[in-house]
């Protein structure tokens, strides 16, 4: 979750599309240059060891726009499986 947290604030959406899971990726994916994630708060955690198969994150990224000043925060409960030893996201 912290990769992908740091792909969205640096603009990568090449890291994101390699880390979302193929039956749920988008085919492109358009990042906001207005937008810039100041914070990642972890709420909550389940599962996610290392011997697990499927985690869940839930989290908020906290946000400004860079146009009008607004600031916002992204709440979200993530689910995370895990393929050939990588973690990758399914869906939010």
């Amino acid at each position: 979750m912290r990769s992908r947290y740091t792909a969205f604030a640096l603009g990568d959406a090449r890291y994101l599309l390699q880390t979302w899971h193929p039956t749920t990726a988008p085919t492109t994916l358009d990042l906001d240059d207005a937008l810039r994630w100041e914070r990642l708060e972890i709420v909550r955690v389940e599962a996610g060891e290392a011997d697990d198969r499927r985690g869940i994150v839930e989290f908020r990224a906290h946000w400004r726009d860079t146009r009008s000043g607004e600031r916002g925060a992204l709440h979200e409960v993530s689910r995370f499986r895990r393929a050939a030893g990588r973690w990758f996201y399914l869906d939010g």
